[in-house]
């Protein structure tokens, strides 16, 4: 959960980043789009006023008016605007052909500039903010203002041909004074929506972590109950197979106590031979449910104080891989199965029920088959006398290498050694005599 709510939290880090740098962006593009209007619309104005006022004191057909009648009406009607500061007339060839300031320029021949050439060929009019570094914008630059808007807007004869073009310059300082004021409030808008929605970001992730905490919690318990319920199941499993082991042996009274001991002996071979913790876990297992599959073989054969036939034989010895089908159903017990199956598996793989031979035999399955062997041959039975300890020991050791595994031979003896009660040996004699 640690790392979800870091990662949830670094979302929201770079989440912020990503709206701070489209806030600049936006306000950037939207401040540029506001500037550009602002022109726009100071362009469409003058333009008109120009074609509307102007022209028809100045047009004569296809030719300019300039006389001095038509300078008087004309600086006269400028008077009525005073944010013009000077318009100028020129000709299609360069030449001013009249200007509000300075005359005496009027009739000179000045290099066209790419604005002026733009609207004697379009017929559509150009707006700038202008630094009047021209030569013919000398008079204008002595001007007292600090920002200056140029427009330039065609002049149209009656039959719509461009004669010439206006150049006017107005002060742009009311101009600049509503961009910067709109600008000031285009980015407090902005800067409101932005933060709005990193506070949304920020309730949303408050919401998520607050949600994944108690999903978490939630799925801790579940956890936690699934872990009981399946630890329940395994423990009931178990005591099922228990009991079916218990059955097994209740069949035969002689054989009482045979799969504990088994397992008692198989643990301490285990352990000499350094068996992990997982490995012991399953010989434990399989060595107290080595016989379970004994339930599918018929009681009269179980209990039977003779020999039996090869037909018999043949039946008893289904009960390894019955026992490996039956303890195969448990998940506890998987481990275990190859045990249950191969416990009767021969070095010389003569065994059953797979005939596996030398390396092929799991090792905690002939763990398993000597354990067995060892406590069948020490135990007394209606139809085989129990050898002694000596006797045993030496059938072991002759065994070595035909039905026992080698390895697990000598494991045995060294186990033998060292821990002689968990064999059922309690004179120590006989075990040096053997």
């Amino acid at each position: 959960m640690a790392r979800s709510l870091t990662l949830l939290w670094a979302l929201v880090a770079v989440a912020a980043v990503v709206l701070a740098a489209g806030g600049i962006v936006l306000g950037s593009i939207m401040t540029q789009a506001l500037r550009q209007q602002s022109l726009d619309d100071a362009k469409v104005s003058l333009s008109q006023y120009t074609s509307a006022v102007l022209s028809p004191r100045l047009v004569n057909g296809t030719q300019l008016r300039v006389g001095e009648e038509v300078t008087g009406i004309v600086r006269r009607t400028l008077a009525e605007r005073p944010d013009i500061l000077s318009v100028k007339v020129w000709r299609r060839d360069g030449v001013l052909a009249w200007a509000s300031l300075a005359p005496d320029r009027i009739g000179q021949r000045f290099p066209v500039g790419h604005d002026l050439q733009e609207v004697l060929e379009t017929g559509e009019a150009e707006a700038g903010f202008e630094d009047l570094a021209d030569a013919e914008d000398a008079v204008e630059s002595r001007l007292p203002v600090h920002d200056v808007l140029e427009v330039y807007a065609p002049v149209v004869s009656g039959s719509d041909e461009v004669i010439g073009a206006y150049e006017v310059y107005a002060d742009a300082t009311p101009l600049e004074a509503s961009i910067a004021h709109r600008r000031h409030e285009l980015w407090i808008v902005i800067a409101a929506v932005f933060a709005l929605l990193w506070i949304l970001l920020l309730v949303l992730a408050r919401s998520a972590s607050s949600t994944l905490r108690r999903q978490t919690t939630a799925l801790r318990e579940r956890s936690f109950a699934l872990s009981e319920s399946y630890r329940r199941l395994e423990e009931s499993s178990l005591e099922a197979i228990e009991s079916l082991n218990a059955t097994v042996e209740a069949k035969d009274p002689y054989t009482a106590g045979h799969s504990l001991r088994v397992q008692r002996i198989a643990v301490a071979i285990g352990q000499e031979l350094g068996l992990t913790i997982k490995e012991m876990d399953a010989l434990r297992f399989g060595a107290l449910f080595h016989d379970i599959g004994k339930i599918a073989i018929p009681d009269i054969l179980l209990t039977k104080p003779g020999k039996l036939t090869d037909e018999e034989f043949d039946m008893m010895k289904r009960h390894s891989a019955e026992g490996a089908r039956i303890v195969a159903k448990f998940g506890r017990l998987r481990d275990s199965v190859a045990i249950i199956r191969h416990h009767h598996e021969r070095w010389d793989g003569r065994g059953y029920p797979d005939g596996l031979a030398a390396e092929e035999i799991p090792l905690a399955a002939a763990i398993a088959g000597l354990a067995d062997a060892w406590d069948a041959m020490t135990i007394e039975r209606p139809y085989q006398r129990a050898l002694s300890t000596g006797e045993a020991l030496a059938e072991v050791r002759s065994c070595r290498g035909s039905q026992f595994v080698p390895a697990v031979v000598d494991a045995f003896f060294d186990a033998v050694s060292k821990r002689p009660a968990d064999f059922g040996i309690a004179d120590a004699r006989a075990l040096a005599a053997g």
